[in-house]
């Protein structure tokens, strides 16, 4: 899985802990120890799905879009989710060959039933339960 995931995750468990105050991209980025663009990037990621809410200003900040018990992980992970988390060959397999020429219809369906089976995973649990992992 790539990196977003643990940064959104992270970001959405910071802003449950936060009981609705608002916090900075600033205070963010210093708990997941990223680089502040790379968080601001993020956070505009899960607003623009609809998990956080923004206001600007001096007094602004971020804050859950919807109640943390109404937020699957799974809802996060699609969020963020880019590409299959087993990655993509970057080279096309020679079609002479009797497994080149049926390894990527092989790898999709393998691909898809691992993406089917974290997801399904990651749905059975909602960011309050996590974040309830918390002290």
């Amino acid at each position: 899985m790539n990196g977003r995931f643990s940064i959104a995750i992270h970001i959405m468990t910071l802003l449950t802990k936060a009981e609705g105050e608002l916090l900075s991209s600033e205070l963010i980025a210093s708990s997941i120890n990223a680089n502040a663009a790379l968080v601001r990037k993020e956070l505009s990621n899960l607003r623009n799905n609809g998990l956080i809410i923004s206001k600007e200003g001096a007094t602004g900040g971020y804050s859950l879009g919807k109640d943390a018990a109404l937020v699957r992980l799974s809802d996060i992970y699609q969020a963020v989710k880019q590409q299959s988390i087993l990655g993509q060959a970057k080279n096309l397999p020679n079609p002479a060959c009797p497994v080149g020429r049926q390894i990527n219809k092989h790898l999709d369906t393998l691909y898809k039933e691992v993406e089917d089976s974290l997801t399904e995973k990651l749905g059975t649990q909602t960011l309050a339960d996590f974040a309830s992992l918390f002290d």
